[in-house]
């Protein structure tokens, strides 16, 4: 599948609020299976903004199974960007408790949040 055929389609099967955080770069599908590859958009974290950060690439990928589809297994491959805040000399990644604070968010968003968080993201 065609990733720009398939994206508006994805649009209603990924939780809502996905989207504003992150891009499909990949849909692949197989006999038994759809992946839906996601990496987070390279947008700086609000509680660093006045620091000096500099994107340095993702965080290993984290597959996350979401709802069936008409018999087939959804998985989610997601990769979550890190990067380097000069001012502290260390690694950081969203927080995404932080996310929720201020905003209104669906069950489905609130247990995708839930999920990608479980994977903390160690130093390189």
């Amino acid at each position: 599948m065609q990733i720009k055929e398939g994206i508006n389609l994805v649009n209603f099967i990924l939780p809502t609020g996905v989207l504003e955080y992150f891009t499909i770069t990949k849909i692949d599908q197989a006999e038994e299976q759809l992946n839906i590859y996601l990496d987070e958009n390279n947008v700086i974290p609000q509680e660093y903004i006045n620091d000096k950060v500099i994107s340095k690439g993702f965080y290993e990928e984290s597959r996350i199974q979401d709802f069936p589809i008409r018999g087939k297994a959804v998985y989610l491959y997601v990769r979550r960007r890190r990067w380097l805040n000069e001012s502290i000399g260390e690694y950081i990644c969203r927080d995404w408790t932080l996310v929720a604070n201020g905003t209104r968010m669906t069950q489905e968003f609130a247990s995708f949040k839930k999920v990608i968080s479980r994977f903390q993201a160690g130093k390189l």
